[in-house]
């Protein structure tokens, strides 16, 4: 069996929000497994879906531009908070932002080989590393494409820390499509709609939710329907047009873009630094280290 450490124990706290002798007792049934024990302690009603996306684990700014019918989202890391206050990075990541949009590349590879004034976007880049002290890394990008009859929605959370951009078929309000890029930032949500979501996520959904009522102590005809229930609430957790609207919790994201006439056809939402891992400094075990 794989050896339980201290650092396992912590994740699986960090990410579920139990206790340290439940998490360490979840992750021993399921032999370290961090998936498995996160499934088992939702199973037990004690926590709910594990979201490591949900921890910010890098620096960095991200930008959205409107070229036209076209618009560009981009994220640009740097390795402290402290670069995301300099203008000359700032200014980096605007016109990243402007020339993705304006030159439509179609992978990483193209979008660091745009030509700027003074090279390419990947040679500023570089410049912007040695001018600045650290380490820029132009993370991702992705672009969105409308119709004349449509609109972008363009929305900075904290100056950049989170962006979002959508999109709306049916309009060309593009307050009505930056309010609800705001809902996005707010709420977060996986998909536009239930369609979207894939069916090996619906059946592990379901087969959590059915653990869970049955170690609740439901009859078996009960239980099929609290799963159903619950399920119906989880896709409306999750996508974005059944969500209960931020600015106006009586109705829907699709109801409030239906009253504009128009149709949620798609959004991104970039989160600076999710999915990546960030270096923590146990300064206290450092001193401990030196004094041995």
């Amino acid at each position: 069996m794989s050896k339980i450490t201290a650092t396992m124990v912590k994740e699986l706290r960090d990410l579920t929000g139990v206790g340290m002798m439940d998490a360490k007792r979840a992750l021993v049934e399921v032999e370290g497994d961090l998936e498995k024990a996160i499934d088992l302690l939702r199973e037990k009603g004690m926590a709910k879906a594990g979201k490591k996306n949900d921890r910010i684990a890098a620096e960095g700014l991200a930008n959205v531009h409107v070229a036209g019918n076209t618009a560009a989202i981009v994220e640009i890391n740097s390795e402290t908070d402290f670069v995301a206050k300099n203008e000359l990075f700032q200014n980096l990541v605007k016109d990243v932002a402007r020339l993705v949009a304006e030159n439509k590349p179609a992978n990483m590879e193209e979008a660091l080989a745009i030509k700027t004034e003074k090279g390419t976007i990947e040679s500023e880049i570089i410049e912007a590393t040695t001018v600045i002290g650290e380490r820029i890394n132009f993370r991702r990008f992705e672009l969105l494409e409308k119709e004349d009859n449509a609109a972008f929605g363009g929305y900075l959370h904290m100056g950049g820390k989170i962006a979002v951009l959508t999109l709306l078929d049916g309009t060309t309000d593009e307050e009505a499509a930056k309010d609800i890029a705001m809902h996005v930032a707010a709420i977060n949500p996986r998909y536009v709609t239930k369609e979207e979501v894939s069916a090996e996520e619906l059946e592990h959904e379901k087969k959590v939710l059915t653990e869970q009522a049955l170690n609740e102590g439901k009859p078996a005809n009960i239980v099929e329907k609290m799963v159903m229930g619950r399920m119906s609430k989880f896709l409306a957790e999750v996508c974005l047009v059944d969500q209960p609207f931020v600015k106006d919790p009586d109705t829907t994201v699709e109801k409030f873009a239906a009253s504009k006439g128009a149709t949620v056809k798609g959004f991104v939402r970039f989160e600076v630094g999710e999915g990546i891992e960030k270096r923590e400094e146990d300064f206290a075990a450092e001193v401990m280290s030196q004094m041995k």
